[in-house]
């Protein structure tokens, strides 16, 4: 008997939605960011941050950087983290899946990933749940509608109009 339907068993199981990767996939992730942010839509969210722990994980196609050593040459996950610090300070979204969204198309569009998959989770959202949230995956050709070449509506917005925006809608962040 083949040892083949074992293996094939065994695989992960794809992307939902999408076709198995032609060419081997390399995968940089982050684990467990956790960031402080305005993110709700109950009145109890919206005028004090709120913990959020974040998941990702960002597949290239056989990154360059295996070969050359060169940072250039795949998604440095340092500048990741510090562009999520950023998000979490100036989003302007009220649902973890429109943030889940800017995540992932922040890594498709500005980093170059060929898929992503990004969890959000506010922890201890009840007394009684561990966990609520959200996890999306997409892929560079759900992104046929947006140029490549621009960047996240979030970095492109000035602050000044996004204070604006949170002034509003009744999401004005305070400091405790």
């Amino acid at each position: 008997m083949s040892a083949l339907p074992a293996l094939l068993d065994s695989l992960p199981p794809q992307p939902h939605g999408h076709a198995p990767a032609a060419a081997p996939m390399d995968l940089i992730f982050i684990s467990g960011y956790t960031g402080q942010t305005v993110i709700g839509i109950h009145e109890s969210e919206l005028h004090h941050t709120q913990p959020l722990v974040i998941d990702i994980h960002a597949g290239l196609p056989r990154a360059r950087a295996c070969d050359t050593d060169h940072i250039g040459d795949t998604i440095d996950y340092g500048v990741v983290r510090n562009r999520l610090d950023a998000l979490m300070h100036d989003h302007g979204v009220t649902l973890l899946e429109a943030l889940a969204e800017r995540i992932a198309r922040m890594l498709l569009i500005d980093f170059g990933a060929a898929w992503v998959r990004v969890k959000v989770v506010k922890p201890r959202k009840f007394d009684n749940v561990d966990a609520v949230g959200v996890q999306i995956e997409r892929c560079r050709a759900d992104l046929r509608d947006v140029p490549m070449a621009s960047t996240s509506a979030a970095a492109s917005t000035p602050r000044s109009a996004q204070i604006l925006s949170w002034m509003g809608s009744g999401l004005v962040p305070q400091d405790r």
